[in-house]
């Protein structure tokens, strides 16, 4: 069965939604020019309802070795998701300091960006496929662009990828079908406007999913 993760949660009605929902992942936006930026203190007081039932997930961008730690400290997560344009050897290191399991994003727009991917599998716990975000834009993700979900259909890699980049309730399962991914990521399709999660929308694409 293909799993989820909700990302990008910012209140406590969203992410009991997403617990009611049986999402297994939750994100935290860590990257200040998001509008759904929170803080490490933030995220923790909202995630504790949570911390039994789903992963956590630290979203970060291009961070420094003693922000990850400190926020580690603060938000103990599962998971470190780097959705920056970190190298090899600095996901090497973010995995060292943290101590924590990596998942990698990938920027998707044609089908040489996959080969991207080669540097990284193996390395980390999981990749996780994204749209290239337009030149210029101020968002490494979350920008609701889809791409073809065929570059991914019969691909493997070493450890279970999600998919993400555009997803909502209505092409969801289409996203499935067409890539075979494992994992599905939301952000932006599950909202009412930008950084304003719906908890109605969580519902709706975690049963999409469950019945794909």
């Amino acid at each position: 069965m293909t799993k989820a993760k909700i990302c990008g949660l910012s209140t406590a009605e969203t992410v009991a939604a997403a617990v009611e929902g049986r999402a297994d992942y939750i994100g935290f936006n860590f990257y200040s020019k998001s509008p759904r930026y929170v803080t490490p203190e933030q995220a923790a007081a909202l995630v504790e309802p949570a911390r039994s039932k789903c992963k956590i997930v630290a979203v970060v961008v291009d961070p420094d070795h003693q922000w990850v730690h400190d926020m580690v400290t603060i938000l103990r997560p599962d998971f470190v998701q780097m959705h920056g344009a970190e190298p090899a050897y600095r996901v090497s290191e973010v995995a060292r300091y943290s101590g924590r399991p990596i998942i990698k994003a990938v920027p998707v727009s044609i089908e040489d960006d996959i080969k991207t991917a080669d540097t990284f599998d193996g390395m980390v716990d999981h990749l996780m496929f994204d749209t290239k975000p337009p030149k210029g834009a101020d968002m490494p993700g979350g920008t609701g662009l889809t791409f073809d979900w065929d570059l991914l259909k019969n691909r493997r890699f070493q450890r279970p990828y999600f998919l993400a980049g555009g997803l909502d309730p209505w092409n969801v399962g289409e996203a499935i079908a067409r890539s075979g991914a494992p994992v599905v990521d939301v952000s932006s399709g599950v909202e009412r406007g930008p950084g304003l999660k719906d908890s109605a929308l969580i519902a709706a694409f975690l049963d999409a999913v469950r019945r794909s």
